[in-house]
């Protein structure tokens, strides 16, 4: 018999052999059987191929499609792909006298299913734009599935769940991003972004770990183009200031956008504060804040083989 073994709330099902559950099982495609390779065990019969049926070569005609077997299975719709389409009649016995299709396709998709694949698009979109890997866009499409089926956020635009399910799914896979970075690449306020950011860790009675100047570090300053040198010691100032409380209060991305702005003021890669504004999102007078700040400990907060360019001394005071 097949054991199905469930972790996370996330994960699909999983089929295994209940004698070695780590095995890697072996599919016959021609009997449709899952077989272990240990003991020999068909741990599932009648295995569906969800793959087309036939071949369709890129000179053909794009109304010429002889496939029958309609899309691969997406687990995350409640139908499971399993629709007919009936194509469009040619001959005499297609029609009636008044020339109507005898044969019409019903509304092949449910509203909620339909709902939840535009919300899949948008959500691939948005993560294209910024580039975001597979397994964000599967966690964010599993969360969006649980939200949206609770049904605890009636009223709100999906669009808007769609983009916070975004921003929890990239801080709980260890590469968060900004809200504002998230507002670039949808359509929905920043407010409205936070207000179903809170309402969904709510509802799923989950959690997300705290973010630090850390998680941005690299990314801000491969985009500003600066050397590792300078990465390491703008990573080093901001865990330094945060070790000796120099800045309570302030968020991790002012403080990483300051420590970059100290430590690139004393290399030979200067970087104003609007440009490193404009790549962490911040205004420039919120960096001269969290700099201002900083700055009187400045001596301290450096590595110690760090090569200055521009002595602590002669550092902008702004």
């Amino acid at each position: 018999m097949a054991s199905t073994s469930r972790g996370e709330a996330l994960a699909l099902p999983r089929v295994t052999c209940p004698n070695h559950p780590d095995a890697l099982l072996v599919e016959d495609y021609r009997a449709g059987d899952m077989i272990c390779p240990e003991c020999g065990l068909v741990v599932g019969d009648r295995v569906i191929d969800v793959g087309s049926e036939w071949r369709t070569f890129t000179n053909e005609k794009a109304t010429k499609d002889p496939s029958r077997v309609g899309d691969a299975q997406n687990p995350l719709l409640n139908g499971g792909d399993l629709t007919t389409m009936i194509s469009k009649g040619t001959g005499a016995a297609s029609f009636d006298e008044f020339g109507n299709s005898k044969y019409q396709n019903r509304r092949t998709m449910s509203s909620s299913d339909r709902a939840m694949l535009n919300a899949f698009k948008e959500i691939t979109t948005m993560a294209d734009r910024i580039n975001l890997p597979r397994n964000i866009i599967d966690r964010t499409n599993n969360l969006f599935k649980q939200v949206y089926e609770q049904k605890s956020l009636k009223g709100r635009a999906n669009d808007a769940i769609a983009s916070a399910c975004l921003y929890i799914a990239c801080r709980q896979e260890g590469v968060p991003r900004t809200f504002k970075e998230i507002c670039a690449v949808s359509r929905i306020s920043k407010k409205e972004i936070g207000r179903c950011f809170k309402l969904i860790l709510k509802a799923l009675e989950t959690s997300v770990d705290l973010i630090t100047t850390g998680d941005f570090m690299s990314r801000f300053c491969s985009n500003l183009g600066l050397p590792k040198q300078v990465q390491m010691a703008a990573t080093f100032i901001a865990r330094k200031a945060v070790e000796l409380d120099l800045v309570p209060g302030r968020s991790p991305i002012s403080v990483a956008a300051a420590a970059i702005y100290m430590a690139s003021q004393a290399s030979a890669e200067k970087k104003t504060q609007k440009e490193i504004g404009d790549i962490a999102g911040v205004a420039d007078v919120t960096i001269r804040q969290s700099y201002r700040l900083i700055y009187p400990r400045a001596s301290d907060l450096f590595p110690t083989d760090f090569k200055f360019d521009t002595p602590v001394d002669k550092l902008p005071q702004l």
